[in-house]
């Protein structure tokens, strides 16, 4: 194993003292870059794309957003997604050095926001990965109805393994109980997901109200920054049509579809989503 496949722990404050753990690949001289995962996921979602991007000469942060893996939960159980966009402000303002951020669904939504509102994130370049400024409401209330479908929990992590694999069909690699376990923490004898289940009364109902597809659009407009929309080619939460309108409606922005991948395109497709990430960001000034 190599040095940079090595990960080190950090934390870092987020909006009103929330503390956002994270892992940490590469130098600590080489230019920063954010890896910010999806709601309901945690920063090992990236446990194999942060290694191969430290090795090509960033260093890479990937945090748990609030209320996920191992940083703390909103203790009124408020996920406003206002609230997650302060967050990756006050990391890009703790981090310094104009980071480039890659942001999956909840997190693109995220790192759109606080790159493109009041107060604008100093950031390099911004990636969305299966997000854009009009989600499918089909794609989104099947992730909605997975995410509530066992409150209970699990009997073991092999259990949640085959509600994952019947969640996600067109994987055809077997899970690695060790890696999804990340995912998971015990309850009791049982094993729930890592996340504050108080997520979910945010998310539903709010994913796409009326004014977000606009807010959305300006905040990329107004980010002036690169932007790449890395979408998944089976995605149901990002239809191509919608990722083509962003790209005319945003003069900065730019999609790429990863063949075989869905929404998850990371866990889906690692190595053909590096490979489509790392030509954008090494040609960013």
């Amino acid at each position: 194993m190599t040095a940079d496949a090595l990960s080190r722990p950090r934390s870092f404050v987020g909006r009103g003292g929330i503390r956002l753990a994270a892992d940490v690949w590469g130098e600590a001289s080489a230019p920063p870059l954010v890896l910010l995962h999806g709601g309901g996921q945690t920063r090992h979602a990236w446990d194999r794309t942060g290694p191969r991007l430290a090795a090509l000469g960033w260093r890479v942060i990937a945090p748990d957003l609030r209320g996920h893996g191992a940083s703390d939960w909103s203790a009124n159980g408020d996920y406003d997604l206002d609230l997650f966009a302060d967050d990756v402000r006050a990391l890009v303002a703790e981090l310094g050095g104009r980071p480039l951020l890659v942001g999956a669904s909840l997190g693109g939504l995220s790192s759109l926001l606080a790159a493109g509102e009041t107060p604008r994130a100093a950031i390099r370049t911004l990636v969305l990965v299966d997000i854009a400024h009009r989600p499918d409401p089909r794609g989104v209330r099947r992730i909605v109805e997975f995410m509530r479908g066992r409150p209970d929990g699990f009997a073991g992590v092999e259990e949640a393994a085959a509600a994952v694999s019947a969640h996600l069909p067109h994987r055809t690699r077997p899970y690695d109980p060790e890696r999804l376990r990340n995912n998971l923490r015990r309850r009791g004898d049982r094993w729930v997901w890592h996340w504050d289940p108080r997520l979910l009364d945010s998310f539903e109902g709010r994913t796409d109200p009326p004014g977000m597809a606009e807010r959305l659009l300006a905040a990329a407009h107004q980010s002036d920054v690169p932007i790449l929309l890395v979408r998944g080619g089976l995605s149901d939460v990002v239809r191509e049509d919608v990722a083509k309108e962003f790209c005319e409606q945003v003069p900065n922005a730019r999609y790429v579809d990863v063949v075989d991948a869905g929404h998850m395109v990371v866990g889906d497709r690692n190595e053909p989503f590096v490979d489509a990430l790392v030509p954008f960001l090494q040609g960013i000034e």
